[in-house]
C-alpha cells in the first residue's frame, strides 16, 4: 500500500511530492472581471507552503458567461495572465505542482452575473438557453485556450471540471441534453465534448503538460452505469494524467439500487486504470480517512474542508497524535489560515461550519 508521503509519478508533467491533492474550493474572493485577488493568492499560496503536493485553483470560468459565483477567478482573457503568471510561480516556488481547474457553469450561471445562461440544450426550469452547434464547437475552443493560456502563465497543469452539474456534467445527462446533433444521443456522443477538449490541450499544450478530469457519478441527472462507462473509456485511452472523482462523500453507497452492496469509490477503483492515476474527493477530513482510501485503491486524496480548516494539513498528517479541529470554528480560525473575508463570509453559507457569537 502506498504511504500518504509517498511520490507519486504521472505520465506527463512532473510528480507530487505526496498523495495530498487540494481540492478546487469555491470562495468568492477574486476581483469581480476575474482577476487574481490578493487574497486569492495567499489562500493559495499557503496551502502550497502548507505541503499539499499539487495545489490546484477554485474553479476559472473559461467563458464570461460561463461565471458559476461571485469573485470567480477568471482563464478567459489575456487580462487574467498577469495575475496567474505571479500564482503559478508562487505555488511551484514552494514545491507544489501547480494546476488550474477550468469551469464553466452552463445553466447554474446566476442570471444577475452572466445575464443570459446558457446549456446543451433548452432549460425551461432555469430559463437556460439551448448552444447552436457553432456555440459548442466555441465552448471547446475556450477550454483549449484557456489551457493554452494556463500554459502561457507558468501552470504546470490543467483540469477540466467535469462535474457537479456545471456544463461538461450538463452535456452528460440525457436528462438535460436532448441535442439531436453530434453531441447529443448516446452516451458516446454527449461524452464528446470531453474527448474533443482533451484532444485539443494535448495538440497544443508541450508534451509535458499535466492533465486532470473532474467527474461526479451521481446527483444532476447522472447515471452511475454512463459516468462509469465514459470514465472506462477515457481512462483505457490514457491521454489524461488522472482522473479526479468527486463522490460527496467517500464511504457512501450508490443512490441506484443497483449498484448498491459496496462503495460508490469501489465502482471506480475496479476500472482498469491503465498509467492514469486515480484520485477521489468528499468527506476525506483525517490523516486516518486518507490513508484508507490509498488501501482501498486511490492513488491520491483531494482535500477540501480539512484544508480549509488547516493550510498545512499535510505537513501536520505527519503526527500520527494530529486530529483536526472540531467544528464549528471561530471566523478568526479561519482568518489565521488564510481566507480572506469574502471567503470566510462564503464558509457562513455552509450550516455548522462558522460558530457565530451570540447576540447579547
Amino acid at each position: 500500500m502506498a504511504d500518504l508521503f509517498d511520490p507519486l509519478t504521472f505520465a506527463h508533467g512532473p510528480a507530487m511530492k505526496n498523495r495530498f491533492m487540494l481540492a478546487p474550493l469555491t470562495n468568492w474572493q477574486s476581483h469581480p472581471d476575474g482577476r487574481l485577488s490578493d487574497d486569492e493568492f495567499k489562500w493559495l499560496t499557503l496551502r502550497a507552503e502548507g505541503g499539499f503536493g499539487l495545489t490546484m485553483t477554485c474553479a476559472a470560468h473559461v467563458q464570461a458567461v460561463g461565471q458559476g459565483f461571485p469573485g470567480q477567478l477568471g482563464v478567459f482573457g489575456d487580462q487574467h495572465l498577469e495575475g496567474l503568471s505571479r500564482l503559478a510561480a508562487a505555488i511551484k516556488a514552494h514545491g507544489s505542482v501547480s494546476s488550474l481547474q477550468m469551469h464553466h457553469a452552463g445553466h447554474r450561471s446566476p442570471k444577475e452575473l452572466v445575464g443570459q445562461p446558457v446549456c446543451p440544450s433548452d432549460d425551461p426550469e432555469t430559463g437556460a438557453r439551448g448552444l447552436l452547434l457553432g456555440e459548442v464547437e466555441q465552448l471547446i475552443e475556450d477550454f483549449v485556450a484557456s489551457a493554452v493560456r494556463s500554459e502561457q502563465a507558468g501552470f504546470e497543469g490543467v483540469e477540466i471540471h467535469g462535474a457537479h452539474g456545471y456544463i461538461i456534467a450538463q452535456f452528460l445527462s440525457a436528462e438535460l441534453n436532448h441535442r439531436a446533433d453530434r453531441y447529443g444521443g448516446s452516451v458516446e456522443n454527449r461524452a464528446r465534448i470531453i474527448h474533443e477538449i482533451i484532444d485539443g490541450v494535448r495538440s497544443r499544450c508541450r508534451p509535458d503538460f499535466q492533465l486532470g478530469l473532474r467527474l461526479s457519478p451521481e446527483r444532476f441527472g447522472l447515471k452511475l452505469g454512463e459516468i462509469l462507462e465514459t470514465a472506462q473509456v477515457i481512462l483505457t485511452d490514457g491521454r489524461i494524467d488522472y482522473l479526479d472523482m468527486s463522490l460527496w462523500d467517500v464511504a457512501k453507497e450508490p443512490m441506484e439500487a443497483e449498484f448498491q452492496g459496496r462503495s460508490l469509490m469501489s465502482h471506480f477503483t475496479a476500472l482498469d486504470r491503465g498509467q492514469v492515476r486515480l484520485g477521489v474527493a468528499g468527506k476525506v477530513t483525517s490523516p486516518a480517512v486518507a490513508r484508507e482510501m490509498l488501501a482501498q485503491g486511490a492513488d491520491f486524496v483531494l482535500i477540501g474542508r480539512a484544508a480549509i480548516l488547516h493550510h498545512d494539513f499535510p505537513e501536520l498528517s505527519r503526527d500520527p497524535a494530529f486530529e483536526p479541529i472540531a467544528l464549528p470554528v471561530s471566523r478568526q480560525h479561519l482568518v489565521n489560515e488564510g481566507l480572506g473575508p469574502a471567503f470566510v463570509d462564503y464558509m457562513a453559507t455552509w450550516k455548522g461550519f462558522i460558530q457565530e457569537p451570540v447576540d447579547a
